[in-house]
């Protein structure tokens, strides 16, 4: 079962396509950056339409938003958007999510006491999606004890809020108030949508990125994995509803809204934080590059160049996956185990080896060696392998894309395994 798309396969979010959002922007100097994601959301595919105060029209130009969405943007309290349509009500059926960024603390009061004073907050009264609240202010203003409950009252009634951050703010002081980043607010609309999602109530562990393996202070054995499909799978995890934990290795990457992180460097420490929390999990996805040798003695100084020429013993590293199913009991809470294969020759042999030996639900497996697949790059051409059925091969997709095919294909196992259990038909 593998889901289509069709679209910018570089962009598209599955969670995303076709989802009715509307962007509220307010007045302050923060309202540029709401361009910025305004963009995002509808390159991932969703139908944007965009609110704007009288105030925020004031820093950004409505013309702006109405390039970006390719849609009018709604700034008149009694707009219509068709002829029988009254626009706030409309607006806010339709709506799967809404979004105002940035949030002001003159809003938050509106919305905190249902005023309907202007076409957003009247908007925010009909939606009857998620909303979540992206504030930008003054650190006083933030702090301020009636903005202070003002959030609760919102957290109460079901809001979402991402940020402030702490940062630079509009009158040089520095303190938290700050906008959160387009990306971050971004990632945080795909959260607030997948509540809901058929992984709801699940914990999906995924492992990430590469792992180092020192032999002195400076230097250490690698690989070249970005760790770019291990986020995309914890984000795609999260999109079907799913609380994650990503445990991964030394990347530039950052943290996205509604993830779990730990870092960590070594093959060992990979090892240990998979099994402190393998009890607590439903689903384990092992996309990191593990090591598998280490160095087997470590030097507590730099080794020097012009040394005499010197060979590094290697030890093994602990097998993960080995230590996974030696805990995984009957009635274990661990019911899906999905593997990666990174191959450079003998592809399906070589993953169909792994998958028999260390008894996996599915194996994902790719030609590391490819140009546009694997290593570093932002697509990737996949089999997924699974022991009851025959290979699976993807076309070249988006490793967001991939992501979601991967998930949608650990639903299908979970479904299968609970029409397995004693009971039912």
């Amino acid at each position: 079962m593998a889901i289509k798309y069709s679209g910018d396969k570089m962009t598209v979010i599955p969670l995303l396509k076709d989802k009715s959002i509307v962007v509220g922007v307010t007045g302050g100097i923060a309202a540029y950056k709401a361009a910025a994601l305004t963009s995002r959301l509808v390159q991932a595919g969703a139908r944007v339409d965009v609110i704007m105060t009288e105030a925020a029209a004031r820093f950004v130009a409505p013309l702006t938003f109405q390039a970006l969405t390719h849609r009018p943007v709604v700034t008149e309290m009694f707009a219509l958007l068709a002829e029988t349509d009254i626009g706030h009500v409309s607006l806010g059926k339709r709506a799967d999510l809404m979004v105002i960024a940035p949030a002001t603390a003159n809003t938050l009061a509106k919305l905190a006491h249902g005023f309907a004073d202007n076409m957003l907050t009247t908007t925010s009264l009909a939606c009857r999606g998620p909303i979540l609240l992206a504030p930008a202010m003054e650190t006083g203003m933030w702090q301020n004890s009636a903005t202070r409950a003002n959030m609760a009252l919102l957290r109460d009634r079901g809001f979402y809020f991402i940020g402030p951050e702490k940062g630079r703010l509009a009158s040089s002081d520095t303190g938290t108030g700050r906008m959160a980043e387009p990306n971050d607010i971004f990632e945080a609309c795909r959260w607030s949508l997948a509540r809901k999602g058929p992984l709801a109530g699940k914990h999906v562990l995924v492992t990430a990125g590469c792992t180092w393996e020192p032999f002195d202070p400076v230097r250490f054995i690698g690989n070249r994995s970005s760790g770019k499909m291990g986020f995309a799978l914890a984000a795609a995890g999260r999109d079907q509803g799913a609380e994650v934990t990503r445990i991964h290795g030394p990347t530039a990457r950052t943290a996205g809204d509604g993830v779990r992180c730990q870092a960590i460097q070594t093959a060992r420490q990979m090892h240990d934080a998979v099994l402190d929390i393998i009890s607590t999990t439903d689903v384990l996805l092992m996309a990191a590059a593990v090591g598998d040798y280490r160095p087997a003695s470590f030097a507590g100084q730099k080794i020097k160049k012009g040394q005499d020429s010197r060979s590094v013993e290697l030890a093994p590293n602990p097998d993960i996956l080995k230590a996974v199913a030696k805990q995984n009991k009957p009635g274990s809470q661990l019911q899906v185990v999905v593997g990666f294969a990174a191959e450079t020759e003998d592809l399906l042999e070589n993953a169909r080896k792994k998958l028999d030996q260390k008894k996996l639900d599915l194996i994902v497996a790719n030609d590391v060696s490819a140009p546009d697949s694997g290593f570093k790059v932002d697509t990737n051409r996949v089999n997924i392998l699974d022991p009851q059925s025959e290979p699976v091969t993807l076309p070249l997709l988006s490793k967001d894309e991939v992501a979601a095919n991967i998930i949608q294909r650990v639903i299908v196992k979970l479904e299968e395994k609970a029409g397995d259990q004693p009971g039912k038909d």
